[in-house]
């Protein structure tokens, strides 16, 4: 029998103001040691109503682990890097990249970012940029359940997304009462974010309201685990994360994530020195758009 998927804890993130200023409200969505979140290091869900065209945000350094940002509504970015409702992007900051998150008129935006623990073999890999549209998400509608799918597999689908960390996420809408069970691999961290409406979670239907998180047990065992989702009285949506733990230790200061603090000086006299590159100078090898 494969392990059944309860949830553990649950809890609403605080929102709070964000450092974009007026407008801009952010929820720091893991409330969790990374001893019980790994792979996962942080993960910020970002509302932000901004109504003048006073740029915001700028260019900042990251190295050590990948952001994934999963834009829910809105728009952001530059011309060149341009992200719209649904679309999502990974971003493998590896050895050191600067990138600028430039937000210049009026928007109304949901972004969800996780940072993403890398495997220590490859910490200090190359940067690269992945964009996966909304549209070219492998989705399967079925019997009131929506399955859509930007990393890793489930429900019969495959994210043309490449991970260097195993990673599952995908998003997933019920209408009222309609049931999936899907299949995940019983070692994984996983925990779901619950964005519209509410569902019951696992055989003992545990009821998860909208803005709340719920973290499910996990095994060592390298088997499946069944997950029983259910939509509430009005339906639900929700955010799927599962990936495999690294086991391994991480420093962490300002935005880099390394193996120990020399490391993480080491960053900072890079960045300092400007020997870090842009992420519009990455090669086009390294830059993919499915």
């Amino acid at each position: 029998m494969n392990l059944r998927r309860e949830v553990i804890n649950t809890y609403t993130p605080p929102a709070q103001p964000g450092f974009l200023g007026a407008g801009h409200i952010a929820s720091p969505v893991i409330q969790v040691d990374f001893s019980e979140s790994d792979p996962f290091i942080m993960l910020m869900d970002d509302r932000l109503n901004k109504q003048d065209g006073k740029p915001v945000g700028g260019p900042h350094p990251h190295a050590g682990f990948e952001t994934v940002s999963l834009l829910l509504e809105g728009e952001m970015g530059d011309e060149a890097h341009r992200l719209k409702g649904g679309d999502l992007q990974l971003m493998t900051a590896g050895r050191g990249i600067i990138h600028s998150e430039i937000i210049d008129r009026n928007t109304s935006m949901r972004l969800l970012q996780l940072w993403l623990n890398l495997p220590k073999k490859d910490r200090w890999t190359e940067p690269r940029v992945q964009d996966l549209p909304f549209e070219k998400a492998p989705t399967h509608s079925l019997n009131g359940v929506t399955v859509r799918v930007y990393s890793g597999s489930l429900a019969g689908l495959k994210s043309p997304i490449q991970n260097y960390t195993p990673l599952i996420i995908a998003d997933i809408q019920l209408e009222s009462g309609a049931t999936t069970i899907q299949h995940i691999p019983a070692s994984y961290t996983a925990f779901l974010y619950v964005i519209d409406g509410s569902i019951q979670v696992g055989h003992k239907a545990s009821n998860i309201q909208q803005d709340q998180v719920a973290w499910l047990n996990r095994s060592s065992d390298k088997v499946l685990s069944d997950l029983i989702l259910t939509g509430g009285e009005s339906g639900g949506r929700v955010i799927l994360y599962a990936g495999e733990p690294q086991g391994d230790a991480i420093v962490s200061h300002g935005p880099f994530i390394a193996d120990n603090q020399e490391d993480i000086r080491q960053l900072y006299q890079a960045y300092r020195q400007g020997t870090l590159k842009h992420i519009a100078t990455v090669p086009a090898s390294q830059r993919i758009l499915f």
